[in-house]
């Protein structure tokens, strides 16, 4: 046990996995790019039209709108007036950095805590607004799941090895009828769940339409980023690399590696194993460029004089 009482295998258990997903990654990915070159990467990245890169860029810019739209929905849900520029702000300086880090509900809960705390919220209100955060984006990844595998389920046979196309059509049937009860229960009102203290009330139903806009949005802005960077030849089309940016974001999440390191490479290069190992590459060293590295940079700033500004009124 720790000094506080902590079981000392609960404080390091999610970094050791973290770490340990990020090595198995590289060395899966190692062996399965051994005649790659960095001349053949650089000449992919060379082949990205100016174009092509802008519209990644407003794809980044998309999908982290939709994630200040996080925020704005759960604090109207927890009935809390906060400046929108104040809430973009922690929005992107919380998903910024919890991206980069891993163990994204960690990290973010303590940008969130320090930023909603200066405006009032106490911890159980900022907890709330954490889960309805994470649930909203949950049922962008249950929705727009279910929507591939119902219309695209090929996608599933990229990563199994058997025909399971009519098997993977009805597991995304089964995901739209879960929104769906979830969307009747919002329309009906139903009880509210109670956990000790704690109601947790069904969001009205204008709240939960807009929670299934602004979750898949999100999830479309990134994965747009990845597709626009790919090359033509051999493009599978959108409705796939949005499948495919699926399975490994949220494997990549589920692993906390820092930054979803090595997992995303992994499954991506065996989900598009039609496309050269370069191209694929290229368009996810644009993605970790405009999604991750360069809104880490600007959060750093953020934080610096968020902390500045706290000081000089303490």
């Amino acid at each position: 046990m720790s000094r506080r009482g902590e079981p000392i295998i609960g404080k390091y258990a999610w970094p050791a996995i973290g770490i340990a997903a990020v090595a198995v990654s590289i060395w899966l990915l190692f062996k399965e790019l051994r005649g790659l070159s960095i001349d053949q990467l650089g000449e992919s990245l060379a082949a990205i039209s100016h174009t092509h890169w802008l519209l990644c860029a407003a794809s980044a810019v998309l999908a982290y709108l939709a994630l200040a739209g996080y925020d704005a929905l759960a604090l109207s849900y927890l009935k809390h007036r906060v400046n929108f520029l104040f809430i973009t702000l922690t929005s992107f300086t919380t998903y910024a950095l919890s991206h980069n880090l891993g163990a994204s509900v960690l990290s973010g809960s303590i940008i969130r805590y320090r930023a909603y705390s200066s405006k009032g919220m106490s911890g159980l209100e900022i907890g709330q607004l954490i889960a309805f955060c994470s649930f909203t984006f949950a049922l962008g990844t249950i929705l727009l799941t279910g929507l591939v595998l119902t219309f695209e389920p090929s996608v599933g046979e990229r990563f199994i090895n058997l025909p399971a196309t009519d098997t993977l059509r009805w597991v995304g049937i089964l995901l739209l009828v879960g929104i769906a009860a979830y969307v009747y229960g919002s329309w009906k009102q139903f009880r509210p769940l109670t956990i000790g203290p704690l109601k947790i009330y069904y969001p009205q139903l204008r709240t939960v339409a807009l929670q299934l806009l602004i979750g898949p949005l999100e999830i479309m802005g990134a994965a747009a980023i990845i597709y626009f960077a790919l090359p033509e030849a051999g493009n599978p089309g959108y409705f796939v690399v949005l499948g495919i940016f699926l399975l490994s974001f949220s494997a990549a999440l589920l692993s906390s590696a820092p930054g979803g390191l090595g997992v995303l490479e992994l499954l991506f290069v065996n989900g598009l194993s039609e496309m050269r190992d370069a191209d694929v590459l290229a368009a996810l060293l644009v993605f970790r460029l405009l999604y991750l590295l360069i809104p880490l940079a600007l959060s750093i700033a953020v934080v610096l004089v968020f902390e500045r500004r706290r000081m000089r009124e303490a």
